[in-house]
């Protein structure tokens, strides 16, 4: 990492001097702000501090005699008591006062550090409140080492850490975007997490929210226009991005941006739902946010990205702005989700109802997008660009993810979907894909716990209207009975996973059998991310839509030729191509990994005019490498 410039966010309370702190906010709503110091100080708790109004709606405030820990409120026309829209700490949660923090003040040894390119991403996604008994930044240190030399995995993607209400809750209902939530170790617990994983190799990519706040301890729009009228997001008013005042509001969260991966060297940001995120602007919020992230990390001197999740299947996202694109670095491609998920289980209600052959899949993993302007029987509708032209390094890909497993009426994995072998070409399907892939913690060993949706609010009318708000939301899937109540602590603690070295066998064979293939994609330059003019791969489909073969193959390096079976029952796979001679290096069903070990396929497969025949016992997965002729 390039020595530091000392950044500063120009936002909310910030030490300038000994005992000297300067205040500024947002505030157009008011005529005039006052700073009430309710903590500990050297000024008498009782005289409120004047600000001084600026251009814009701005306020400013310089008081002496503070030091950092001191608690306070902004006062809005003598009458509204409110926390900092822009602060750094909230200690007592969203409705208590603000905290002032130094932010220099933390001893960084990751100085080395210059960021990982993300073709070399392979991703483990974790809620921190559920991924150890403790719940904070400090308890995930100590599984560092498992993650990364055990498994092999080099960034996790940390579920959003804004300040939320309560200590139970996804993330995506922050109220404070800038404040770490207090019950997870505040700043200074998220600075260690992130020092510690680039010790050890480990890129941090941090989930945020730019579409919506969440409903409780949300104040903002006591202070300005942050939010609009205009556009309907599933969780209420949308952020302003394009009406008037506007302007201020995209600095406010284009300062939060370039805030996460300054301050705490965040290397990727994980930007949610950006389908909900409205712009009618000559320059899209999207494209002016990554620009300015790109930028901060040309002056840092390290590699940051900008990642999406989108449903619109639109490639402007991640087109380069020269293309017209808005430039984002990658994003999550459901479609390969929901292709794997529906040809593994069987599931066709809701939005899975547009997929189920596997055909698709190859489609998702030879293009991206699987729907790219054809019409979606759920969406009834057209749907979708065509991403051909992208790099697949850019799509990352994923058997399970927070979504895909929480949004499900009993947060029910795969691993209690479908067979365990199943779960075997599951893992092969994203960690062998030319594209990203991504983990959801405990997926490596089969964690049978339920990631189910959890809050804590404390206003009880808001509470009903989340549990109602849930009922509906499955009324596509048809689901029957009774789903857990969110707000219930049990809710949340049967949420919780159990990382680390495994004690039973059949959790310990399926962990063996993720690090074999983690280990085969890091060691098979043909079997990494692939990237335009490096690569070159074919997939297709075989035995009537039950077999998948991916042929990929790197610059001057053995070809790779990966055999995934569908099948509930043996089948076998006639093979007429590529062409060559193929060496079996691992095989799904052997010992090691909870399968018979009988012999199926060949160990050496000659592919030449005639077509090569091979067994495969049902849903399993077979890696061959290209024999290089001796000279």
């Amino acid at each position: 990492m390039a020595t530091q410039e000392r950044w500063q966010l120009h936002l909310g309370a910030w030490p300038i001097g000994p005992s000297t702190v300067h205040f500024r906010v947002w505030a157009p709503y008011a005529k005039q702000v006052t700073v009430d110091l309710v903590g500990p100080s050297q000024l008498p708790r009782d005289q409120p501090i004047q600000m001084k109004p600026c251009e814009q709606g701005y306020f400013e405030a310089t008081v002496c005699g503070i030091e950092p820990g001191a608690r306070y409120r902004y006062v809005l026309d003598g009458q509204k008591s409110r926390p900092d829209p822009a602060s750094r700490f909230q200690p007592d949660g969203v409705h208590g006062p603000s905290a002032v923090i130094d932010s220099h003040t933390f001893q960084w040894s990751d100085d080395r550090w210059s960021g990982t390119p993300v073709e070399r991403f392979i991703i483990y996604e974790l809620h921190v409140g559920t991924f150890t008994r403790e719940g904070t930044f400090q308890a995930i240190i100590p599984l560092l080492e498992y993650l990364r030399n055990d498994l092999g995995i080099t960034a996790i993607e940390l579920m959003p850490v804004a300040q939320f209400p309560g200590t139970r809750n996804w993330g995506y209902d922050g109220a404070s975007p800038f404040a770490v939530q207090s019950s997870y170790g505040g700043p200074e617990g998220l600075r260690a997490l992130v020092n510690a994983c680039h010790e050890r190799g480990i890129a941090v990519v941090l989930d945020v929210v730019y579409n919506h706040l969440g409903p409780e301890g949300n104040y903002l729009g006591d202070f300005g226009p942050y939010f609009t009228d205009r556009y309907r997001t599933p969780w209420g008013c949308a952020i302003n991005y394009d009406g008037p005042d506007s302007d201020e509001v995209r600095a406010y969260v284009i300062d939060n941006a370039l805030y996460w991966v300054t301050e705490f060297h965040i290397d990727a940001l994980r930007l949610d739902a950006i389908h909900s995120i409205f712009d009618c602007s000559t320059r899209h919020i999207l494209r002016e946010l990554t620009d300015a992230v790109h930028a901060q990390a040309e002056r840092l001197g390290r590699l940051i990205h900008v990642i999406a999740e989108s449903d619109l299947n639109d490639v402007r996202i991640i087109a380069p702005i020269v293309e017209d694109g808005f430039g984002l670095d990658g994003q999550w491609n459901d479609d390969f989700h929901h292709a794997l998920h529906t040809v593994l289980t069987g599931e066709r209600r809701g939005y899975y109802e547009d997929f189920g052959r596997l055909d698709q899949l190859a489609t998702a993993l030879r293009e991206g997008f699987v729907y790219s302007g054809q019409r979606s029987a759920f969406r009834r509708r057209r749907h979708g660009s065509s991403s051909m032209s992208r790099a697949p390094s850019q799509f990352i890909v994923y058997s399970q993810n927070h979504d895909q497993v929480g949004n499900r009426a009993e947060g029910g994995r795969l691993s209690i979907l479908v067979p365990r072998d199943a779960l075997k070409v599951a893992a092969a399907a994203c960690l062998l894909a030319p594209n990203i892939p991504l983990l959801f913690m405990g997926e490596e060993y089969g964690e049978t716990a339920p990631f189910l949706y959890f809050i804590e609010h404390g206003d009880p009318t808001l509470i009903d209207a989340v549990r109602k708000g849930r009922q509906a939301e499955f009324a596509s899937f048809a689901w029957e009975g009774e789903l857990p109540d969110p707000q219930d602590p049990a809710t949340f603690e049967r949420s919780r996973v159990h990382p680390g070295p495994q004690t039973r066998e059949e959790c310990g064979q399926l962990l063996r059998w993720y690090r074999r293939l983690i280990g085969i994609r890091t060691s098979v330059p043909a079997l990494g991310a692939a990237q335009q003019g490096q690569h070159v791969h074919d997939i297709w489909v075989e035995e009537g839509d039950q077999t998948l073969v991916l042929y990929r193959r790197a610059l001057n390096s053995r070809a790779a030729l990966v055999i995934l079976s569908v099948n509930r029952d043996q089948i076998y796979v006639t093979l007429r191509k590529p062409l060559g001679t193929w060496e079996l290096i691992v095989a799904s069903w052997d010992l090691e990994f909870g399968g018979s070990g009988r012999n199926h396929a060949h160990a050496t497969v000659v592919i030449g005019e005639q077509a090569q025949t091979i067994s495969m016992p049902a849903f399993s997965v077979a890696i061959y490498l290209e024999c290089i002729p001796s000279m």
